[in-house]
């Protein structure tokens, strides 16, 4: 084991105030700790790096009740981000920079490292950005390492080649900068889930575990249960990190802790966090087979803590509900996308019909548990039309939130390499988060401003009596008439709809 000696600063730069913990971030840091390493966090969540933050824009587009998360104590930083990593780095002297990136704050990233440059401090990104545009990324001045895939064993391994001052250009997932070339290790195998540490939660300041929910604040515990999807959308990186790897010949992307890993480490953070609320993150919940959820609901009875988890709809049975039902779930949330059958088989690669999915939502409401449901706008060849099929599927459910997403072609997906290949997106488009979409997406049916008016009022549609959609067609307008018809409406909906 390495002495403390041998600092990392982790840097998590995040879209304001999107308040879900990182797992990546916390595993990482679980386990340079147990490698014998000092860890710090520098966290960008609460800092003023957009206009509007991501959590008020789902309040703004009637996707999530108000909150106000000043009622835990959380507030803006008033300081200045950049002289405020300075400090960071004064303070912990760290040998080693390690920033996690996604495509939406790659700009945040890169004038985050620019601040800290002339410290020469060793700086390796990681993230899945990172690998699926690694000569991009490692083509910047500040960065002199990249991760492609998992870190866990290679950011261990880094640090400590670092720390013994050895050669640390051949560790596999690493690509490294060396006399003016780059080197381009191969990816390692696969981690098995059971073997890591418990995720580390200390590096993050305390209020980070509080989380709006249903307009109230919950202290929110974030606990992987697998890693990886068995699905292939369109839309997901999933299935080219999943095809990366097995290239390589590595095989068992989806994998799964054990029922009884998952609830040691649960049981483990609760007692040290005290959560009132817990978020199972596992990408399908309800895809497992139903004797493997009844294995894992009576291990979790000596918790019982309410939690929410996400699944697809067409994973929906009776039997796995009324087991959820019985273990305390208090939230689902499922992915809808759209509600046209051709389109979503053709286009997103998701093939089960609406029925199917009406009849499994109708069990979650016999079962009186609350859901939410995710919805996305904006798809290639969508038009207006295709649209209304989506709001007419969610006028046919009762959800207690409806999610409107805007269509974000990310690297690595297959509509971002499909879109290329057609002429719809240009190679460097910028991509933004998923309430926002692209910044230069072509759309042949259809404008981008039509696409946001409809976003502002697809819960207006989606709740409201056909005889008002006259009106609601009006506040799809963002001049001034449509924006005084959108919050006349928006009114009438917080008094209807969130009670």
């Amino acid at each position: 084991m390495v002495k403390n000696t041998f600092k990392i600063l982790l840097i998590y730069p995040n879209t304001m105030m999107a308040t879900l913990i990182p797992m990546h971030v916390s595993v990482l840091s679980a386990c340079l700790k147990q490698a014998g390493f000092e860890v710090a966090l520098f966290d960008t969540t609460y800092y003023k790096t957009e206009d509007v933050n991501f959590e008020q824009k789902k309040v703004d587009l009637l996707q999530i009740k108000k909150f106000n998360l000043g009622d835990s104590g959380i507030q803006f930083k008033q300081t200045d981000i950049y002289q405020d990593l300075k400090n960071k780095v004064n303070e912990f002297k760290p040998d080693l920079v390690a920033i996690t990136i996604v495509e939406d704050v790659f700009d945040l990233a890169k004038s985050l490292l620019a601040a800290i440059r002339s410290y020469n401090i060793p700086t390796i990104a990681g993230g899945v950005f990172v690998t699926f545009s690694p000569e991009e990324v490692l083509g910047q001045e500040d960065i002199d390492m990249i991760c492609l895939g998992e870190g866990e064993d290679a950011l261990v391994e880094l640090a400590q080649k670092l720390a013994n001052g050895e050669d640390y250009s051949n560790i596999r997932n690493l690509w490294v900068k060396k006399d003016g070339g780059i080197i381009k290790n191969p990816l390692r195998p696969l981690k098995d889930l059971n073997t890591l540490p418990f995720i580390d939660f200390d590096i993050f300041e305390a209020n980070r575990l509080s989380r709006p929910m249903h307009g109230k604040i919950r202290t929110m515990l974030h606990v992987e249960l697998d890693r990886g999807c068995p699905f292939n959308c369109t839309y997901c990186e999933a299935p080219a990190l999943r095809k990366k790897y097995e290239e390589c010949g590595h095989k068992g992307y989806h994998r799964q802790k054990s029922n009884q890993r998952a609830i040691d480490e649960i049981k483990f953070l609760v007692k040290k966090y005290k959560p009132d609320y817990i978020n199972f993150n596992a990408e399908s919940f309800l895809a497992r087979d139903v004797e493997d959820i009844r294995e894992f609901a009576d291990l979790y009875k000596e918790i019982g803590l309410p939690f929410w988890c996400q699944s697809r709809p067409e994973t929906i049975t009776e039997e796995k509900i009324k087991i959820l039902k019985e273990m305390n779930c208090s939230d689902l949330q499922f992915g809808l996308e759209v509600g046209n059958e051709e389109f979503r088989r053709k286009v997103l690669r998701r093939g089960y019909p609406n029925h199917k999915i009406i009849e499994g939502l109708k069990i979650v409401e016999k079962y009186k548990i609350p859901y939410t449901v995710n919805n996305m706008i904006g798809f290639p060849g969508e038009n207006r039309e295709l649209i209304f099929d989506t709001i007419m599927l969610n006028r046919q459910i009762n959800p207690k939130t409806m999610n409107c997403y805007m269509v974000t072609p990310y690297r690595g997906t297959y509509i971002y390499e499909d879109g290329i290949k057609k002429g719809y997106l240009d190679k460097d488009v910028k991509t933004m988060q998923v309430l926002d979409g692209a910044d230069n997406m072509k759309w042949e049916h259809i404008s981008r401003e039509e696409l946001k008016g409809l976003q502002r009022t697809f819960s207006l549609y989606a709740r409201f009596p056909e005889s008002e959609f006259d009106k609601i067609k009006i506040a799809e307008r963002f001049d001034e008439e449509g924006n005084r018809m959108f919050e006349e409406l928006k009114k009438t909906y917080y008094e209807r709809c969130y009670i």
